[in-house]
């Protein structure tokens, strides 16, 4: 008897030592900067420019949500499982 409590004892499972918030680039939390607007003496070019720069940095951060929305649905998962796992009884580790 004591072979087996000696081999059931010896699992040791653990829940993730971070939470999602840390798979977070940390640069993240800074908003993205507009891109510059022409001044008063701006023509036509210079306005066009800027609708081109300003829908570039849209993009990023738009990108830059998806990638965190990615980043916490796939970390939540992890944290899932391995709650399941911990939670599971010792004999359906041997199924």
């Amino acid at each position: 008897m004591l072979l087996v409590t000696g081999c059931a004892g010896s699992t040791r499972l653990l829940a993730p030592a971070e939470g999602c918030s840390a798979l977070i680039p940390a640069g993240w939390s800074v908003a993205i900067p507009s891109a510059l607007a022409p001044g008063e003496d701006g023509d036509e070019t210079d306005w066009q420019v800027f609708g081109i720069e300003q829908t570039g940095q849209l993009a990023k951060a738009n990108g830059r949500t998806a990638d965190v929305i990615e980043v916490v649905t796939a970390c939540e998962a992890r944290d899932a499982a391995a709650a399941r796992h911990i939670n599971a009884p010792f004999w359906a580790f041997w199924r």
